[in-house]
Order: C-alpha cells, then sequence, then structure tokens
C-alpha cells in the first residue's frame, strides 16, 4: 500500500502593482483560482529571491516592467478535502512592485489583463480571488502608491 505525500506548505508571491488609483490584476487561466481575477503571480523557483520571484511573475503573466519590489504582507492559503484532510497550503508573500513601463497584456497563464479601480475591485465579488480587496486596500493605503 501506497501512502500519499504529505502536503507541504508551498512559497509563492503575488506581484501588487498600483498605477494611480488602479491596481492591476490578471484573470488565472489555470488552477488554483482558475477563471478568476487575482494578481500576477506564482511559485518561487529555487535559487530566487521573493522580490526577483515577484518581478519575473508579473513580467511573464502582462509583459509589465516594474521596480523596487517591497514586502506588503504574507498570507496562508489552506485548503482541506471534504474528508478534512490538507489538500494544499501556500505561503502567499505580497509583493508591492512599482509600475515603469508596459501595457498589461494577458500571457503565460492569465488569460486577462487589466487595471481595476477601487469600485471595479469591490464590484468583482465572487469573480477574484479571496484576499484580493483587502491587499488592494493594503497597497492603495501606502503614502506614494495611489497618486
Amino acid at each position: 500500500m501506497t501512502l500519499p505525500h504529505p502536503v507541504r506548505p508551498v512559497a509563492a508571491v503575488l506581484a501588487l502593482v498600483a498605477r494611480g488609483e488602479q491596481m492591476l490584476l490578471v484573470r488565472r487561466a489555470n488552477p488554483p483560482d482558475q477563471g478568476l481575477w487575482g494578481f500576477p503571480g506564482g511559485r518561487i523557483e529555487p535559487g530566487e529571491t521573493h522580490l526577483d520571484a515577484a518581478l519575473r511573475e508579473l513580467h511573464e503573466e502582462t509583459g509589465l516592467h516594474a521596480d523596487l519590489p517591497r514586502l506588503l504582507t504574507v498570507l496562508d492559503f489552506i485548503e482541506h478535502g471534504p474528508d478534512g484532510a490538507l489538500t494544499h497550503h501556500f505561503a502567499m508573500i505580497a509583493v508591492l512592485c512599482r509600475w515603469r513601463s508596459g501595457e498589461a497584456v494577458a500571457a503565460d497563464d492569465a488569460l486577462e489583463a487589466r487595471w481595476f479601480d477601487r469600485p471595479e475591485l469591490a464590484g468583482l465579488g465572487p469573480r477574484a480571488s479571496v484576499k484580493v480587496g483587502y491587499l488592494a486596500d493594503l497597497a492603495l493605503a501606502l503614502p506614494g502608491e495611489a497618486g
């Protein structure tokens, strides 16, 4: 009998980019959160810092160039199956990045990429990944990020 491999926490990044009072979101093409709007991001590659991973994922998914990445917060996303068994555990490192150049174009594992203002973000409801509004509010509340 083969035992299932234990679920281990996976370190991943979210790239949060503000431009004025708007935040960049992508609609995810793949699980988890397939079809939902969220921040560009993904797993950290071996030997890569979380800051470099955020800039890389942002560019791969949207074609945008950013700089000055800095840690905003870390969130745990933990999921259990119907039987209560742990199925996923992601330590999502939210990295605030300064937009430098480029227009958002969906690429890699993004179906769409676009800028959302606060009312549009609030209107996404269940079409957005968990914590999108919370993270956008954190980012836009920082001095110099919005405007």
